[in-house]
């Protein structure tokens, strides 16, 4: 006990020194706040965020909210309903479908399933359009590019009509003319499964150890790991379509 201080009494403070630095707690930093830390929490203290992260599932999500509001509006329109129309059969208000028509605001999943319900469609129409672009490919009458495989020397002819790339490259489509006898024939041997689809002329096909007359409009789909080709050219020309489906890359399904 400090010398004339009444029993009980806290001690006074020193003259010049703060009441904030008793303790060691510097001054102007509130008491239990780490000194490292500037600010309370919601303030200063959030975890500053990542450039890049976020920005692309608001993009999607905006992606989404213009849909929905393309689609109401079309639907709307498309029955000759006014806002309060729709508002008054979906009980939903107004106020609520112009915000859902301008993609200003991400409504529930219980409102959209009433204004889909009141324009008499299913809920995943609403939905239409926001999904993001897929590849697709177009090849015009004569224009796809000659394959050169095993064959085309005695007049087998390959024209690839498309095919997609990378990941998405799961099936190839080919037409085959046949312009010429031979006395041998390519056997081909793929991972997948092959459609034949015969449109002009007459063969026997075979695979394995099966063989198939083939006529137009014949089909013929088979595991492309059994050897399978032309076996006998019976009349010519020629020409089938022939689709190959890889199935999921690296999965080593069909």
């Amino acid at each position: 006990m400090l010398s004339g201080q009444p029993p009980g009494q806290p001690g006074r403070q020193p003259p010049g020194q703060p009441s904030s630095q008793l303790g060691g707690q510097p001054s102007g930093q509130p008491s239990g706040q780490p000194p490292d830390r500037p600010d309370g929490p919601g303030k200063g203290g959030a975890i500053a965020s990542v450039p890049g992260v976020g920005e692309e599932n608001a993009s999607r999500q905006g992606r989404l909210e213009r849909a929905i509001a393309g689609n109401v509006r079309r639907l709307r329109h498309d029955r000759g309903l006014t806002l309060a129309e729709l508002a008054a059969r979906s009980g939903v208000s107004s106020a609520m479908i112009s915000k859902v028509e301008n993609a200003s605001i991400s409504c529930s999943l219980t409102t959209l399933d009433r204004l889909a319900e009141t324009l008499d469609v299913p809920v995943t129409s609403l939905f239409r359009g926001a999904d993001a672009a897929r590849e697709a490919v177009f090849t015009r009458a004569g224009t796809g590019p000659r394959i050169t495989q095993r064959g085309t020397r005695v007049g087998h002819e390959y024209t690839l009509l498309g095919a997609l790339r990378g990941p998405h490259k799961r099936m190839e489509a080919h037409i085959v003319t046949l312009t010429e006898r031979s006395e041998e024939f390519p056997l081909f041997q793929h991972p997948g499964t092959e459609l034949l689809y015969m449109l002009e002329g007459e063969m026997i096909y075979g695979h394995g150890d099966a063989s198939y007359v083939m006529r137009p409009g014949d089909a013929l789909q088979l595991d492309g790991e059994g050897a399978h080709g032309p076996r006998e050219l019976v009349q010519l020309p020629i020409r089938f379509l022939s689709v190959v489906a890889y199935g999921e890359v690296g999965t080593g399904q069909p």
